[in-house]
């Protein structure tokens, strides 16, 4: 006697797998984002007013040396926001993940359901991206009536860039996080890759002063495409190829990145 097999479900679309998920992540949003306030808006607010008001008032405004900006303070801050976007990425991909997977356990739920790993990866990431935007956004708006963006074109190209280098941190880091057993694991992130970024990517001095071998290691880092850009789109002091070598790159981080991100979710969850 032959046994009969129910058909196969078929497979979700990628776009209705997040639209399954836009319940959770929403109401995640709604229970966390007072926690995030001070993080993600008042200190970096804050050590952008101290780097740029206070220490600025000490260091010439040269425009030759400080990539075509008037003052320290124009020179800084598109570069802080650029580098808080990478920050809030890297933070929401290292610990929320692992949770995920290994402490509340809700990965494996969601898989129980006909969702895949790709559309956990792409709802989380989704999740990452909106971070980005409301981050990046309140610092535009605030900041726009101190006269640091030079044209409202390139408030949004800037805004719109800074997401863009935080997104291609953020699939490197889901996949780093899928792959990672402890916790301890994120420790040697932060040490040794976000805080060397943090400080040796442009944000703070021009990577001129690095000396030569420093200046192209520094171009290397995809933080330092993020911080061009940000700083170029901000001051209106484009230079177009050179702009688009850094979103080619970032975009190409990002695309590469999501197939790791899937494929480490795949084998820490399914294989």
């Amino acid at each position: 006697m032959v046994a009969l097999q129910a058909p196969a479900a078929p497979r979700l679309t990628l776009a209705d797998g997040v639209r399954r998920q836009a319940s959770y992540w929403s109401t995640v949003y709604l229970r966390t984002w007072r926690a995030s306030v001070i993080s993600s808006f008042i200190s970096p607010l804050l050590y952008v007013v101290a780097m740029g008001v206070l220490l600025g008032g000490f260091i010439d405004s040269d425009p030759d040396t400080l990539e075509g900006a008037t003052s320290y303070f124009d020179f800084v801050v598109p570069g802080l926001i650029a580098a808080h976007a990478m920050q809030t990425a890297v933070g929401e991909t290292t610990y929320p993940v692992m949770g995920m997977i290994k402490w509340q356990r809700i990965y494996d739920s969601m898989l129980a359901t006909p969702l895949g790993c790709r559309d956990l990866v792409a709802a989380h990431l989704s999740f990452v991206g909106f971070r980005l935007a409301t981050t990046c956004g309140v610092y535009t708006l605030v900041l726009a009536p101190f006269g640091v963006y030079a044209t409202w074109w390139g408030a949004m190209a800037a805004l719109a860039s800074q997401i863009l280098v935080g997104m291609a941190f953020a699939v490197w880091v889901y996949g780093y996080a899928a792959r990672t057993k402890s916790e301890a694991g994120f420790g040697v992130l932060f040490r040794l890759v976000v805080f060397p970024l943090f400080l040796f990517s442009g944000a703070f001095f021009p990577i001129s002063n690095l000396g030569t071998v420093g200046e192209w290691v520094a171009r290397l880092t995809p933080l330092w495409h993020g911080v061009n850009l940000s700083r170029m789109f901000t001051l209106d002091h484009v230079t177009w190829w050179l702009a688009a070598v850094n979103v080619t790159v970032l975009v190409v981080l990002t695309l590469l990145g999501w197939f790791w991100a899937v494929s480490g979710l795949e084998k820490r969850l399914v294989s």
